[in-house]
């Protein structure tokens, strides 16, 4: 009887369990064993910045904030200062607030001072608003279709003009506006400034590059097609999708009305007929006349109340104006 497995014989006698890379390396003395591969680390995932997903900029970021403090600061300046009396405007700090706070009774100052002049003055930039930039707005969409639309001789060459009018500054012009409107007895109106501000060379420009890329000549074709007249196509189909572009050429037309200062100066001298701007420039000098009043919280109170209509205006068509300012940069 056999009690040693090791007398046992060679083929009957199982060889013990060893390591796979022990036993090959034991069959063949000259292989090196395989080392075991190392674990895997998720690998993170780099980010790709493209030109709608860039990389941000700390100097890029530093100058926008420094822009950003530049604009906004005269702002808040003009809201803290429209609190103060007129004796906290010297005694107090520019950035911050007086002792006590004035603002309801500055505005009611503003509005009641020198009879109602503030409020015949803002009557006054209405108007001119209203007439001056409604009707820029209208002949800026009505040439800017028109030449987008249709074809005709010298087509070239009032593209040529209005590209030079946008060229030429409002000042050059002033001069020759006066003397034109003073020999036709105009001077002195209401006309000299609202007939002047119909002509919009800018806005005739973008009107023209907007209808050019919003209104696809095959739609017109159809409706042509249809039967549909030249005012009815205009009317029904161009206008709405001209809409955008008119909301941006009405804002734009808006704001050159509403803060032109250079244009009534020259051409009117009626205090009753004074826009806004020339209203507050008339009580900032009382202050250097003789025996005048120094009002400079209504002038400060007078300002603040200026922008602010602009300012609503500006938010409440804020999608319609931005969506015509990005019209025609991408093709499709």
């Amino acid at each position: 009887m056999i009690t040693n497995p090791a007398d046992a014989p060679s083929d009957t006698v199982e060889p013990a369990v060893r390591p796979r890379a022990v036993s090959d390396a034991a069959a063949e003395p000259g292989r090196i064993p395989a080392a075991r591969p190392p674990r895997e680390r998720p690998r993170r995932t780099k980010r790709t910045h493209t030109p709608l997903n860039p990389r941000p900029s700390i100097p890029l970021t530093l100058v926008t904030g420094l822009v950003l403090v530049y604009t906004l600061l005269p702002l808040a300046w003009l809201v803290i200062n429209a609190t103060k009396d007129q004796q906290d405007l010297f005694d107090s700090f520019g950035l911050w607030f007086g002792e006590d706070f004035h603002l309801w009774d500055n505005i009611v100052r503003t509005l009641t001072y020198d009879d109602g002049a503030f409020v015949r003055w803002t009557l006054n930039t209405l108007l001119y608003v209203a007439t001056g930039a409604g009707g820029a707005t209208l002949l800026a969409v009505l040439g800017g279709y028109a030449l987008a639309v249709y074809e005709f001789p010298g087509r070239r060459a009032v593209f040529a003009v209005v590209i030079g009018a946008v060229a030429v500054p409002g000042t050059a012009l002033a001069v020759p506006t006066f003397l034109m409107f003073s020999g036709m007895g105009l001077a002195n109106t209401p006309w000299a400034v609202i007939i002047p501000s119909l002509v919009s060379p800018f806005g005739l420009y973008l009107m023209w590059v907007f209808a050019t890329e919003a209104v696809p000549s095959e739609l017109l074709e159809a409706a042509r097609i249809d039967g549909a007249g030249e005012l009815r196509i205009f009317f029904r189909i161009a206008l709405p999708l001209l809409m955008p572009g008119t909301v941006t050429v009405l804002l734009f037309s808006m704001v050159a009305t509403w803060n032109n200062y250079f244009l009534p100066l020259i051409m009117i001298k009626d205090p009753d007929w004074y826009p806004l701007t020339l209203g507050l420039n008339a009580w900032s000098a009382q202050a250097r006349t003789a025996g005048g009043e120094p009002v400079f919280d209504l002038i400060i109170t007078g300002s603040l109340l200026t922008i602010v209509p602009i300012v609503v205006i500006f938010l409440l068509l804020q999608r319609h104006w931005q969506s015509g300012l990005a019209a025609g940069s991408v093709k499709e």
